[in-house]
């Protein structure tokens, strides 16, 4: 049976750092703009959720396979962590829709803001990793900050919206969404362990969740008419969602975990809240 090395991980130098950092910090941007961008597309442009993240994905994925699928060594398609990535890939992406839908983007981001959290306990369980020195003081002052800057303007935030919200089930997807982010990037550092690029990551990011979310879309019967209705306006936030979220701050947050670490990564979610208000 064919083995597959296993390699050490090495920290990059402190010059080599401010680079990935900077990738890091532009990709959280990018996803803190992310439930914003959906909940428009669901809620005023009326798109079903499945056939967005369907279409969103199988878009990027027609580029990404153009350009990256000559140099990507395919032997790693079978390396079962790839796959347990993409599993976790369809989990938070599915809570994470269904999240926006039915609750607040800030409300949202504000639960996503537990993952970093999350991320440095698992780190240290599960990769044996040594967290950076004050990760959780820096982390609690952080929230610390987040809550104070929306507690007085909880009851006032988005009063009025395009559809009515359930708050608890969104929130509690939320939650959940959160966990799920944890893991998937847990298991975005492990891959560095064996080699895996992050073109292969990306493709089976995209892969999975356009698989799952095209067949439960036509399995509940969604109506795709709805896309032949978009103005181009709507055309222009579906590209800014597709091309500058799922491609560009998907592949700048997976190459930068790999690169620096999942906890410091996370740590640097808190900027979501500010790209997503």
């Amino acid at each position: 049976m064919k083995t597959h090395p296993i390699v050490s991980q090495s920290a990059p130098s402190a010059a080599a750092t401010w680079p990935w950092l900077t990738t890091a910090l532009i990709a959280q941007i990018g996803w803190g703009a992310y439930p914003v961008l959906l909940r428009y597309l669901q809620t005023v442009s009326g798109l079903p959720s499945l056939s967005l993240l369907a279409a969103g994905n199988l878009a990027v994925l027609l580029v990404v396979v153009g350009f990256v699928w000559p140099r990507i060594n395919k032997a790693q398609f079978r390396l079962p962590i790839v796959w347990l990535f993409g599993f976790m890939v369809v989990v938070r992406g599915v809570s994470n829709l269904l999240a926006t839908r039915f609750t607040l983007a800030v409300y949202a981001q504000l639960i996503y803001l537990l993952t970093p959290f999350l991320v440095a306990i698992l780190s240290r369980v599960f990769l044996r990793e040594a967290l950076p020195r004050y990760t959780f003081r820096a982390l609690t002052i952080s929230l610390l900050g987040v809550l104070l800057v929306l507690s007085g303007s909880f009851s006032e935030i988005g009063v009025v919206t395009a559809v009515p919200r359930r708050d608890f089930l969104g929130i509690s997807l939320a939650l959940g969404s959160s966990l799920a982010l944890a893991l998937y990037m847990i298991l975005t550092r492990r891959t560095t362990r064996y080699n895996v690029s992050g073109d292969t990551l990306l493709m089976v990011h995209l892969l999975s969740l356009f698989s799952f979310s095209a067949v439960a879309s036509l399995l509940i019967g969604e109506d795709w008419q709805r896309w032949a209705t978009l103005s181009p306006h709507d055309w222009l936030i579906f590209a800014i969602l597709a091309f500058g979220v799922l491609l560009g701050a998907n592949l700048g947050q997976i190459r930068t975990i790999q690169k620096l670490g999942a906890p410091l990564v996370s740590s640097l979610m808190a900027i979501r809240l500010v790209s997503a208000l």
